[in-house]
C-alpha cells in the first residue's frame, strides 16, 4: 500500500467537498478548485476526512494511488492557505515593475520583457528589495509561473547575476584567472 496514498486528508472547517462521479470540487474561504480524478481511484468524504482507495495492485493504480491523494492535499491547502513563491532578482540594473496585471522585467535585454500573469495568480512586486512575490491558490500554477519568470535570465555561475528563487542557492565558480 502506498505510503502518501492511505494518508486520510482531515478537511478544516469552512472547507466544502463536492464529489461527483471522478470530479471532486474543493471550495474554501480563497476560491475553489476542481479535479478531475481516474475512474478507477476510488475517493471517499466521510466526517470530514477524505480517503482514497486503489482496486488492485497494478502499477497504474499504485502511481494514480498517491497522486490522487497528493493532489487533492495540495487543493486543500490551497484553497485554505494558498501558496506563494519568492523570486529574488540578482544584477545591476535589475529591476521588475507591475503595470496593472503586466509584468515588466529590465534584466539587461535590449528591451523589456513584459508578461501577463495567468488567471489565479497574483505577483507583487517589492522594487526596494528586487523581489517579486508570486502567489496563488493552485500549487501547480504558481510554480510554473515562477519557474517562467525564472526563466527568462536564469542565474549564472560565475557572478551570480539573474533570478532565483529566495531558497535557491548558486554554486559559484571561479572562473579563467583561477586556474593558472
Amino acid at each position: 500500500m502506498s505510503k502518501i496514498g492511505r494518508l486520510p486528508i482531515k478537511i478544516p472547517a469552512g472547507v466544502k467537498v463536492e464529489i461527483k462521479n471522478s470530479t471532486i470540487s474543493i471550495t474554501g474561504p480563497k476560491g475553489t478548485l476542481t479535479h478531475n480524478g481516474h475512474p478507477d481511484i476510488g475517493v471517499k468524504f466521510e466526517e470530514d476526512i477524505i480517503t482514497v482507495s486503489r482496486p488492485s495492485d497494478q502499477r497504474l493504480h499504485r502511481a494514480l494511488h498517491g497522486l490522487t491523494r497528493a493532489l487533492l492535499n495540495n487543493m486543500v491547502v490551497g484553497v485554505t492557505q494558498g501558496y506563494e513563491k519568492i523570486l529574488e532578482m540578482v544584477g545591476v540594473g535589475y529591476r521588475a515593475e507591475l503595470n496593472g496585471k503586466l509584468l515588466i522585467l529590465n534584466l539587461g535585454y535590449s528591451h523589456p520583457i513584459v508578461m501577463r500573469p495567468p488567471d489565479g495568480v497574483a505577483i507583487k512586486v517589492e522594487p526596494k528589495e528586487n523581489k517579486i512575490f508570486v502567489s496563488g491558490i493552485d500549487k501547480q500554477l504558481v510554480g510554473m509561473t515562477a519557474s517562467q519568470i525564472r526563466r527568462m535570465r536564469p542565474p549564472e555561475p560565475y557572478k551570480g547575476k539573474g533570478i532565483k528563487y529566495s531558497y535557491e542557492i548558486i554554486h559559484r565558480k571561479a572562473g579563467k584567472t583561477a586556474g593558472k
